[in-house]
């Protein structure tokens, strides 16, 4: 039986960022092809990891005190130490933050394949502390590991400024093809259907919720925007945020479940996406799933994830215009929603997706048995 282990993560089944939910649809996919999937799970506390399942997929529970940086570095440590046993397996590691501990899997013959995540270390919230240990860890992965994926095509031609293009494999991050959503749901948040738009996104600047809310409140939009994310009164960017909105605009929090999550992506009038760098980013395919009109920040990641199933902006001026034009247009929300719903069906469905990684994985297990 092919086995798997999956690193990087804090566990499935997911309750935390993209990783984990991607690790999750691929460990079902991949048991139900047959293969033995082991998976490493973050558990706070002390004492010795211990087994358990979850669905078919084999967990193997790390506890580790705290949950910060330092934590999820004991963790990932604890996890590649235990995997490095097990040489006939393949090892699958989601991010390259601590993409140097590969080492110890390459020196025992274990093969690994990383997907390399975005350009982690040029993000503008890392310090220069960070910042170099993520580039340092990038560079690592990179000539450590046997195979590496990237999840958009500009990812793709970065690693080749480190390594042959040879080694890596391009595959996008997947999603649900959203086909209905339980209305009741939004009768917390008092909006109705069709009558209100969303942005789903981490407060930072790189992610334009300061420009969103600053073009959304120009003027009277007639219907809210909900946008949410948990915001801290003791983060200046988080107040200055706050400080732009109008009245129109609802700060409902951070919320996990996913269910109401689909529910406020499914029945909005259109959605904003405003994150500048990255890959491929799940909240703008999760949109595309649910066959969102969407208006998204103008750069060399979005336009191709969304093709022409968006409007694209890059200042606060242009999208207020873009506000206004799909707000005094059914016509060109529905073109938008239909092309943004046919590009995710071309490109971004799980089992797609999922398929790809199969055929990537079992490749790099049978070049070690050559």
């Amino acid at each position: 039986m092919k086995t798997v282990r999956i690193l990087g993560i804090r566990g499935v089944p997911a309750t935390h960022g993209g990783f984990e939910t991607f690790a999750e649809h691929l460990s079902r996919y991949l048991v139900d092809r047959g293969w033995r999937v082991v998976v490493y799970c973050q558990k706070e506390g002390a004492g010795q990891s211990y087994d358990s399942s979850w669905e078919g997929v084999e967990l193997v529970n790390i506890p580790v005190f705290g949950d910060g940086a330092l934590a999820t570095v004991k963790f990932d440590l604890h996890s590649t130490i235990h995997a490095s046993k097990f040489k006939n397996d393949i090892c699958l590691i989601l991010g390259y933050n601590t993409a140097s501990f590969a080492a110890i899997l390459r020196a025992r013959g274990v093969r690994t394949v990383m997907n390399m995540d975005g350009i982690e270390w040029s993000r503008a919230k890392w310090g220069i502390a960070a910042k170099s240990w993520l580039w340092l860890n990038e560079r690592a992965g990179c000539h450590i590991c046997d195979a590496l994926v990237a999840d958009h095509p500009e990812i793709a031609r970065h690693l080749q400024t480190r390594v042959s293009a040879k080694k890596i494999t391009t595959i996008a991050y997947g999603g649900k093809d959203v086909m209905h959503a339980d209305r009741s749901l939004l009768d917390s948040f008092d909006v109705v259907p069709g009558r209100f738009a969303t942005v789903i996104a981490r407060p930072e600047p790189e992610n334009s919720l300061l420009e969103i809310v600053q073009a959304y409140s120009r003027t009277r939009r007639g219907m809210p925007l909900v946008v949410l994310g948990k915001y801290d009164d003791g983060i200046a960017y988080h107040r200055s945020v706050i400080a732009a909105a109008s009245p129109e605009v609802r700060f409902v929090g951070a919320v996990y479940d996913k269910s109401i999550v689909q529910a406020l992506r499914y029945f909005c009038a259109f959605y904003m996406h405003g994150h500048q760098v990255g890959g491929t980013n799940p909240s703008l395919v999760e949109a595309m799933g649910a066959g969102n009109a969407i208006i998204a920040h103008d750069n060399r990641f979005n336009r191709w994830v969304a093709g022409s199933g968006a409007l694209y902006f890059s200042s606060v001026e242009e999208l207020s215009d873009r506000i206004a034009a799909v707000l005094d247009g059914a016509s060109e929300r529905d073109r938008l929603s239909r092309e943004s719903k046919a590009r995710f069906s071309d490109e971004f469905t799980w089992d797609f997706i999922l398929a790809k990684y199969e055929t990537l994985l079992a490749k790099t297990i049978r070049a070690s048995a050559e």
